[in-house]
């Protein structure tokens, strides 16, 4: 068996197993990241995180400097996902603390292209780049462009899709359904279907600019936080409330803490805490 280094981290208990692979040697198995992931036979975590250099992944998208450091992120189930914005700060902070980097504004690579990170007073600040409206014709029109169905609604709740690089659909609850009341133990029923599957937020309005969220995370099931997920539940909120341009700075309330987003423009930030827990070695199954 192949044994490995690793730690455990989390931002806002979305909680990650990190796999340094500096000279870009390691190829880890869906079924082998699955393992590491598993929460009774493995270390346990949301998904994985390598680190690795740009230039020795070979799905990374072209235009990325090849000496920067790739989040190479996979869903818990082992699937690859374009990015996760809870990660990046914990892939950051993995980063400044082992002396991989010494900056306090630097750049990482990610399926969803070049990220921007800067050290705040509660931890990182990641500019997320460019949003849009997944189907705008059919938003602009409407309201909205979906149904969700989650188990503990009486009905199909209307919703609107929202592309941070990876797919989101944000469900503004109906005052009647409370967050706490719905079961997200089975993935909710989105239609139409993202032929790429789709992270599904559950938002409640707290007051100006302040939001608590429940999510279900495609390949993972519901998770304590998500950040890209958080981001597209204030954009959608802020959307649906006409846009205010005094409504820019958003509080995210999740089960697993709190998280800040900025709007500017068609770009989006994310900023939270992150810590490393935990680092061992540990073997790899036969893949």
């Amino acid at each position: 068996m192949t044994t490995i280094d690793f730690a455990k981290g989390h931002g806002t208990h979305n909680d990650f197993v990190l796999v340094p692979d500096l000279d870009g040697a390691l190829d880890l198995t869906e079924q082998q990241v699955a393992h590491l992931c598993n929460r009774r036979g493995g270390i346990g975590g949301d998904g994985l995180i390598r680190i690795v250099r740009t230039g020795k992944v070979a799905d990374a998208p072209e235009g990325i400097d090849p000496d920067l450091w790739f989040m190479d992120y996979r869903n818990a189930d082992g699937s690859a996902a374009e990015m996760c914005g809870n990660g990046t700060r914990v892939f950051a902070e993995y980063l400044r603390t082992r002396g991989l980097v010494t900056d306090d504004i630097f750049e990482i690579g990610t399926r969803a292209g070049t990220k921007r990170i800067s050290t705040v007073p509660d931890g990182y600040a990641v500019d997320l780049g460019t949003w849009q409206l997944a189907r705008e014709e059919d938003a602009e029109r409407r309201g909205m462009d979906s149904v969700v169905q989650v188990v503990g609604a009486p009905s199909a709740l209307p919703a609107l899709s929202i592309d941070l690089g990876n797919p989101h659909t944000v469900v503004a609850l109906p005052t009647e359904v409370s967050l706490d009341q719905l079961d997200l133990t089975d993935a909710p029923h989105v239609d139409p279907r993202p032929p790429h599957g789709t992270n599904v937020e559950l938002v409640r309005p707290i007051g100006h600019g302040h939001i608590a969220m429940r999510v279900h995370e495609r390949g993972v099931g519901e998770t304590q936080s998500c950040g890209t997920g958080a981001a597209a539940a204030a954009i959608a909120t802020w959307w649906w409330g006409n846009r205010p341009q005094d409504q820019l700075d958003w509080t995210v309330d999740v089960p697993g803490g709190r998280l800040g987003v900025h709007l500017d423009g068609q770009r989006v930030a994310l900023s939270g805490p992150a810590v490393i827990v935990a680092e061992g070695r540990v073997e790899l199954p036969i893949a």
